[in-house]
């Protein structure tokens, strides 16, 4: 059994003891802590927490023990049931709401759950927040509500059509060029809501040719769901033998999204991100932001719309803070997730869609030759397992100083821009080791850095 707490929520499988597993007593004294650290933040008035759900198994249960634990603080609930975590970003706002909970566990497999915690911007809190949540909970600081200031629960299950509606009004949604494309688009949901959404979407989008591939939300996933090719295999194949002009692929929560061309090839999912960008920086020019672990080609895209870029820490909050920082019209992580400023602040594979499919369809090109047109990079993921006595931050302090020569980025672990590649190193908080992102023109070659890295790590 597995329990992870961090400053974005609390994450893991479904059962065991307490402290083990996320349990019900878990759950509960999770979210009473978040719940006492909202009051903290609001006092004297009334408080109003939204809670948003995706369609895994355990979803309805952990969604009833939240509900009526918030209650039991005394906060009132509108409860929006089967939603995105983009959704339910957007209900925290329109409901004036003072925060709120999603229940996901992302691109984990189906044993696992999570409650992702929401200030009342709709953002996932930051770093002190975070921490100021866990430390209530460990020390179970929380005091419940008596009978007379129980907190109400209110059903409200329209923010699916809400959030669509929201997207068909941006301006750069172009509806109208997408409906005479007369697309095929294959969507694979993996038996969660986007399911219920991306669907719904695309119809509203003008797109009649819809291909739907496990878009049940039983919450019974009909492979991994992390959007990554290996995982990916049956709609590459209906890609291919449909001739489907855009295949989408969202995780359980959609908030990441991933395309595949019409050869049944991956778009990359890096690369989600940077034909967006440059679809929304050629009709409103401006900077764009990602993680330190993102492609280059970003970068090269905003440049060539003569356009800055900025790097910022891995992790949404802090490419959010970053984009608010800058002005940053469009921005996002390498993982899929598209931050849009114009609707929310937060990943959004819905908008990524609209402005995907309104860039192809303005383009008058296929995928494959829309890929070709940007950038070429390749990114490798690696990792380096040190013994436990190591001191891995003297080891990053160290790297830093033999290529301090080159362009270096310290401000989440050690990142080292070369001419024409890059390698990031980031330690784990739980565990020796470092992770190694490293990118080039070819996978071979990204592979090679990393290894050219783990070298130098060695003989330090």
């Amino acid at each position: 059994m597995s329990l992870i707490k961090s400053i974005s929520g609390i994450r893991g499988t479904i059962g065991g003891r307490g402290g083990d597993g996320l349990g019900g007593v878990d759950i509960v004294k999770f979210t009473a802590a978040y719940a006492e650290f909202i009051k903290r933040s609001t006092e004297g008035r009334a408080r109003r927490i939204v809670v948003g759900r995706d369609a895994r198994v355990s979803g309805g249960m952990v969604s009833r023990l939240v509900c009526g634990t918030l209650m039991a603080m005394g906060l009132d609930v509108i409860n929006i049931g089967l939603a995105t975590t983009p959704t339910t970003e957007i209900a925290v706002t329109e409901e004036k709401a003072d925060g709120g909970i999603i229940i996901t566990a992302s691109h984990n497999p189906a044993q696992w759950n999570a409650l992702k915690l929401l200030n009342s911007r709709g953002e996932f809190l930051d770093d002190a927040e975070g921490k100021t949540v866990i430390s209530i909970a460990e020390k179970e600081d929380f005091t419940f509500a008596d009978v007379w200031a129980l907190g109400q629960e209110y059903i409200n299950e329209t923010y699916n059509e809400r959030h669509i509606a929201k997207v068909l009004a941006l301006p750069l949604v172009d509806v109208e060029a997408i409906r005479k494309a007369d697309f095929t688009v294959v969507v694979d949901a993996v038996n969660s809501v986007g399911g219920v959404v991306i669907p719904r979407l695309l119809r509203e989008l003008g797109v009649k040719n819809i291909i739907e591939l496990n878009c049940e939300p039983t919450g019974r996933f009909a492979h991994t769901p992390e959007p990554i090719p290996e995982n990916l295999t049956q709609i590459s194949e209906v890609m291919r033998t449909a001739g489907a002009d855009c295949g989408i692929v969202v995780d359980p929560d959609v908030d990441r999204l991933a395309l595949v061309m019409e050869n049944g090839e991956m778009f990359v999912e890096e690369y989600t991100l940077v034909a967006v960008a440059d679809y929304v920086l050629s009709h409103t020019p401006g900077s764009t932001v990602s993680n330190l672990s993102s492609s280059r080609a970003l970068r090269d895209v905003s440049r060539a719309h003569g356009c800055g870029y900025s790097a910022a820490a891995v992790g949404e909050v802090n490419v959010v803070a970053r984009m608010k920082e800058t002005g940053a019209v469009i921005g996002g992580e390498g993982n899929g997730g598209v931050i849009y400023p114009e609707l929310h602040y937060g990943r959004d594979a819905l908008v990524g869609v609209a402005l995907f499919l309104s860039l192809l369809a303005s383009s008058g090109k296929k995928m494959t030759e829309l890929k070709a047109g940007y950038p070429r990079y390749a990114i490798a993921k690696n990792k380096l397992t040190l013994t436990p006595e190591v001191d891995v931050d003297a080891i990053l302090k160290a790297v830093k100083e033999k290529y301090r020569d080159e362009e270096v980025n310290d401000i989440d672990g050690v990142k080292i821009d070369f001419a024409d590649s890059w390698v990031h190193l980031r330690k784990s908080n739980t565990e020796p080791i470092i992770r190694i992102y490293s990118e080039a023109a070819t996978m071979e070659e990204a592979d090679r850095l990393a290894e050219d890295i783990k070298g130098v790590i060695a003989s330090l």
